[in-house]
Order: structure tokens, then sequence, then C-alpha cells
């Protein structure tokens, strides 16, 4: 166990320590910045399909999933604990009619630990809900850069759940969700006569501090219709819920540098937000379901597909106010499964192996000059046993594209890498004699 553990702490230190940004797209300009996908590698491997549940992964989509069914295996008198720690690296290929550029960002993805409590199952952990990293210029009708945007920060999830097996085949639970963090964006102005650059420029500094609370409800339902095919079913509800955002702004006289632009700060003054009720506000966090279903033989394959609805059109942050976006509800198809040769197998260490696929189609809920923001993405991903018959690191692989070049929008082209590991172990032993 502590050996486990071990491996865990490495692994987050590991990731924390490389990790530059959670993105890099200049969408995350927009809002509280792009969404990060809650859940697993094994999750995302399979198109973001997220209504499977089973007794040595943690399920971060669907709280129902804390619970479960003991282990025949270990008499029917306990299932694992789970860990689970994941990271992710993107390089996107940023396409406009003026050209393209490449970006890459390396983040931490998830921490989390579920433990059985006899029918019930508690579960907890860390991960990042959204996340701002963009750098935008934008030029004059004379070909001279005029604006620079910058953003950064994003915000954080920590994670109490409980999930309750009301049969064998049916499982109820909730997570309640503590969200922080920060948003950081500056907007510099440049300013010419007769074509020569001024002196000094106008930058105005905004950051706005996060906190709130939220909740996600789930179910899961498994039944077998016949002697080896088994039905797999699985529902979540987040209401809206708001998050208190305490704002500051600034407005700087600097000098650029234009060999390094390395920005010198002549002098500052700070807003008064208060004069305009903007110091505090209140950001609405859309309400959020999702629906699935899917076929396999347990142990051996599953096929499934779910749906999510976000009722992204109830976002509003009333700090500030962009005239030629939207936000409109969002979806998402996701479409996959898994299949394993043979989980048990003692000759061959590749029909252990958990082999991935899946394909999805969102709609982001960002509409911007007109356009509709979509994205879509192929992944694949293999789960590779270690240790015991239980624990097994992931790696998952994602190709994509997001947006559109048309109405001067950039297009994303992505490919995400993705690691993890699950690690199990029986933690709660009975007593067989005194």
């Amino acid at each position: 166990m502590i050996k486990k553990l071990v491996i865990v702490f490495i692994t987050v230190f590991a990731i924390q320590a490389h990790a530059q940004t959670g993105t890099a797209s200049p969408y995350s300009f927009y809002g509280i910045g792009s969404l990060k996908f809650k859940g697993t590698v094994e999750n995302r491997s399979m198109g973001g399909l997220s209504i499977f549940t089973d007794s040595i992964h943690v399920n971060l989509r669907n709280p129902a999933g804390y619970a479960g069914n003991n282990l025949k295996i270990w008499n029917n008198e306990s299932r694992p604990v789970k860990f689970t720690v994941g990271g992710s690296s993107s390089n996107l290929n940023l396409k406009s009619d003026d050209g393209s550029q490449k970006a890459n960002s390396t983040t931490f993805d998830y921490l989390a630990l579920a433990v059985p409590m006899g029918k019930f199952g508690m579960g907890f952990g860390l991960l990042p809900y959204s996340a701002v990293g963009y750098k935008l210029e934008s030029s004059n009708s004379d070909g001279n850069l005029e604006n620079r945007y910058r953003g950064e920060g994003g915000l954080n999830k920590a994670f109490l759940g409980l999930g309750y097996q009301i049969t064998s085949g049916l499982g109820v639970g909730v997570d309640v969700n503590y969200n922080f963090g920060n948003i950081q964006n500056s907007a510099l102005q440049f300013g010419y006569l007769d074509g020569k650059p001024l002196q000094y420029s106008t930058k105005e500094n905004n950051r706005s501090d996060l906190s709130g609370m939220n909740m996600n409800f789930g179910l899961s339902y498994k039944t077998m219709v016949t002697d080896k095919l088994q039905l797999t079913t699985g529902a979540t509800y987040m209401p809206k819920s708001t998050l208190r955002s305490d704002n500051k702004r600034a407005f700087s006289t600097v000098v650029v540098n234009p060999e390094t632009e390395q920005e010198i700060t002549v002098n500052s003054l700070e807003a008064n937000l208060g004069e305009k009720n903007l110091a505090r506000t209140d950001l609405t966090l859309p309400s959020q379901y999702s629906f699935g279903a899917g076929l396999g033989q347990p142990q051996k394959w599953f096929v499934g597909a779910e749906y999510t609805l976000q009722n992204t059109s109830e976002f509003d942050n009333p700090i500030f106010s962009i005239t030629n976006a939207k936000f409109v509800n969002a979806s998402t198809i996701a479409l996959g499964g898994f299949y394993i040769p043979q989980y048990n197998s003692f000759s061959s260490y590749w029909d252990r192996i958990v082999y991935r696929a899946g394909v999805r189609f969102e709609n982001t809920g960002l509409e911007i000059n007109n356009e509709t923001i979509n994205e879509f993405g192929i992944s694949f991903g293999v789960g590779l046993p270690v240790g015991n018959v239980f624990s097994n690191a992931n790696i998952g692989f994602e190709v994509g594209k997001k947006g559109t070049t048309d109405a001067n929008l950039i297009q994303e082209n992505f490919m995400n890498l993705q690691i993890s590991l699950s690690l199990n172990d029986r933690w709660f032993l009975k007593r067989k004699y005194n």
C-alpha cells in the first residue's frame, strides 16, 4: 500500500512540475475559459463515455459509481479501495486565414480516491473545471500591431461524494463540489503617430477570484438481458448554481521593449468597480444533464452511447460584455467502448490489456460572429495491468479539431496524450478467527 501511495504522489508532483498551463486555446478567452473534461483517461479513451462503472475504476462523472457490489473473489465481503491520478499533454495547430501557429500545454487532470463502506461508497478528489490560457493579437488597417490580449488561470473543483447501492443492479449517488480559482486577463493597446509607434502604451488588467459550491446527482443501473449480455444505463443531473466573483481592474501606462516584449509600468490606477456594483458579482454556472446506455459481456467487451446537454445559455458574467459572442445551449454525443481478450489470462500479458476506442461530437455552446464553435474527436487507449490483477496504467490518445476558419475565426487541430494510474487494494479485512 505504501509503495502505491508513493507512486501516486511522485506522479502528481511530476505532472505539476512540468505543467505550464491548462490550455493554449484562443477560445479560452470567453466566459470562464475552456471547460475541462471531468472524467478519467479511461472515459476519454472511449470518446468521453462515462456510463460504464465497475469495481476497479473511479468514475468521476457519475457519483453512483462510488457504490457497487462486493467481489466474488473476496467471498462477497468487500471491494477495492480505488485510487486514480492522471495528466495530459495537448499539441495544437492553430489555423486561420492569415496563417498558422503551433501551441502546446501540459496539465494535471485529476486526483481521486474512492472508499467502500458496505452498501455505501465515498469518493473525494481534486480536478480542474476550466482553464484560461490565450495569447491573441490584432492589427489596425495599416497592418500595425494594435492590441495584445493575454489570459491565464482557471477554475478548480474539490469534491466529496457518496454513493449507495439500492439493489445489486441499481446505484445512486451525489457529489458536493467546491469550486475555486482565479482568472487574470489583460489588454495592451498600442498607439501610432504618422505610422510610428508611440513611446507609451495603455494596458488594462483584470482579475476575478471565484468561489462557490454546486452538486451533481447520478444514477446507474445494470441488468443481464441474456446469460452473457448485460445492459448498462446511467444518468446525471447538475443543477444550476452561482459562483461569487471578487473583481479588480487597473489601468496602466507602460513602455514595451519591441524586441523582448518586456513591459515596464510607468504608473497605474485602480478602477473603482464598486461605483458600478461590479466589485463583487454573481456568476451563473449552467445546469447539465446526461444519459446513456450500452450493451456488453461483463469483463469482455462493452459498447455504448451517451448524450450530454448543458444549458450554457444560462451562463452570465456581469463583469464582462462581449459584443461578437454569445452562449447557447451546448451538447455532446459520445460513442465508444472497450474490449478485453481474456481478463484472467495467466499465459499472455497482452490478453489482459484493455483496448478502448471512441468518438465524440460536441457543440461547445459558444457562438462567435454567428458561427457555432463545434468540436470533434476520435480517441484510442489501452489499460495496461500493473501489480495485482486490479491495478492498471492507462494511456489515451485523441485527435480532432475545434472551431472553424470561417468569419475570421481560428480552427484548432489538436492531438492529446493522456496518462493515468488506477491503483486498487483491499484495506478492510474481516477477522475470521480471534
